[in-house]
């Protein structure tokens, strides 16, 4: 790679995660209100195995060649013009908006990044955007209150893990839905664990014989259509996945997009750095085995994040 050149992940057309290379493409350069940021990491996520597939193209289509990736963590390497938020050598995470984290170099508007504490590992700051302002939306969506009870789908992944500990801060009885590998974290995170199976709804009852009053859906629109047959308030249902039954049944469907700003970034940034909530990193993979790390995202079994070390 030459001092001009920068490495991204591209795809050039929708498919499986063959489709995904990394080449070198022309350093970019920070606009007004812009920094160009030295990626140290960033997360992978499944929107974008989903966005890559096209399987999102009606709700997020792709311009070819593509890059990926909102999540990332790095340092600031050259300012545009009028930035006084941050100087060259600033430790940062945040968010793309362009598909362009998963690279060894993107440019950043300065709004859509914090500085990074110090006590952040680069892992868990390059992977916080995403999970973090996601499960901050869902938990908002269903507007929980101390001593309520709220069952979560998919509760060890990798948003899972970041919803169940909100709801637990906020003084919430979560039932975690998911297997019963994952029985002993969710215990140790102050959930009560709930195995996915036939026998769902009866396992759920039995846990939460007083009811259960709202549902988060991190998996599918089977958990969406289980929490409306349960008899959970349409608005105190919320999904970020599952957005044409959320349209049929009426509940939420609140996704990082409703939370993506530097407050609630700041926010989920000092709830981890003070311990209150962990990210747990599930692998990290180099840059250029983005494939492998997608493969193993999508086994959809993985317990909090992948991360890209560019």
């Amino acid at each position: 790679m030459s001092p001009a050149q920068a490495r991204a992940v591209r795809f050039d057309q929708y498919g499986d995660r063959d489709v995904l290379h990394v080449t070198e493409v022309p350093m970019p350069r920070p606009a007004a209100g812009e920094v160009l940021v030295e990626v140290r990491a960033a997360g992978i996520n499944p929107g974008e195995a989903a966005i890559r597939s096209g399987a999102m193209h009606e709700r997020f289509p792709a311009a070819f060649p593509s890059g990926q990736g909102s999540d990332l963590a790095g340092v600031v390497t050259e300012l545009g013009e009028g930035v006084t938020d941050f100087a060259v050598g600033d430790e940062v995470l945040g968010f793309s908006w362009e598909r362009s984290s998963q690279a060894t170099h993107v440019v950043v508007p300065v709004s859509h990044l914090i500085s990074k504490p110090d006590a952040l590992s680069w892992e868990v700051a390059g992977a916080l955007y995403v999970v973090g302002c996601t499960a901050w939306a869902a938990v908002e969506a269903v507007a929980p209150k101390p001593g309520e009870t709220v069952a979560v789908s998919a509760a060890a992944g990798g948003v899972g893990t970041v919803v169940v500990q909100l709801l637990a801060v906020r003084g919430v009885h979560v039932l975690g839905i998911a297997s019963p590998a994952n029985a002993d974290w969710l215990t140790a995170h102050g959930a009560t664990p709930v195995p996915y199976g036939d026998r769902l709804a009866d396992a759920l009852t039995a846990a939460a014989p007083d009811g259960i009053d709202a549902f988060i859906d991190l998996f599918g629109p089977e958990y969406v259509q289980l929490a409306a047959e349960l008899g959970i308030p349409r608005d105190r249902i919320e999904t970020i996945i599952s957005f044409q039954k959320a349209q049929e049944l009426g509940t939420r469907s609140a996704g990082s997009a409703d939370a993506s700003t530097r407050e609630v970034l700041t926010e989920m940034a000092d709830l981890v750095t003070s311990g209150r909530i962990e990210i747990p990193i599930a692998a990290t993979y180099p840059l250029d085995g983005v494939r492998d790390a997608f493969a193993e995202l999508e086994k959809r079994h993985t317990r909090g994040k992948i991360v890209l070390i560019p």
